[in-house]
């Protein structure tokens, strides 16, 4: 159990907010434009967390024209832009757990990969822009996770103690990120997980198969 962190931060896409059905949308309508089959949700999700880059590959494969890939990238970003939240949703039990902390003095915020543009438009579309008390992009820092900075600058920006503070994510990049900031780390299972992941081997200090859990593993 993690009782009375200094501070929780979460990773974005997969890990607090569900956005796996609309960049699905997103990318098969770029399919469907270039006359191509439709993918199935369930594999377009497990590469979510990667990026737009990863979905283009998986969409197009990995030998496709560099400046081919980069005009399917923008319109499929551009696409996403004018979708940004047609089916995201909070992961079950994060928004109340987010609540729970808030109302506890326990701050929280976001920490992701995902570009500032996208993660505003996100977060201005559900409401949570009025409620995160800090959000780090890659763009903010000019780095990226795993490189540990952007946690230790949300932490800085509402004087939380890293050592004391938690880092829950998706991805092992995540984890590699919070172990190196000195965070504790929670592994969020129920997540963008590729099939040939093995979770056990990221080394987090928790691994949770549901978002509620973390209600009962971090305690205010």
């Amino acid at each position: 159990m993690l009782s009375k962190p200094s501070a929780v931060l979460f990773d974005l896409d997969g890990t607090l907010i569900d956005t796996a059905d609309d960049l699905a949308a997103c990318l098969n309508r770029l399919l469907a434009e270039e006359s191509l089959a439709h993918l199935p949700h369930a594999l377009i999700r497990t590469q979510v967390s990667n990026g737009a880059n990863a979905m283009i590959k998986l969409a197009f494969g990995h030998d496709l024209d560099e400046q081919l890939a980069l005009s399917y990238r923008n319109r499929l970003l551009q696409h996403y832009a004018e979708n940004i939240a047609q089916h995201s949703c909070w992961f079950d039990g994060l928004e109340a757990f987010t609540h729970k902390l808030k109302q506890t003095g326990i701050p929280w915020g976001i920490v992701t990969n995902k570009p500032r543009l996208y993660t505003d438009l996100l977060l201005n579309a559900m409401g949570i822009d009025q409620q995160v008390d800090v959000v780090v992009c890659p763009d903010d820092l000019g780095v990226a996770k795993p490189d540990p900075r952007p946690l230790l600058h949300a932490c800085t920006q509402v004087q939380a103690d890293p050592a004391n503070a938690v880092y829950v994510g998706d991805h092992i990049r995540d984890i590699q990120a919070g172990r190196a900031a000195g965070m504790r780390t929670v592994a969020a299972a129920y997540g963008y997980i590729e099939a040939e992941d093995n979770i056990q081997l990221w080394q987090a200090d928790h691994i949770v198969q549901h978002g509620a859990e973390l209600t009962a593993l971090i305690t205010p």
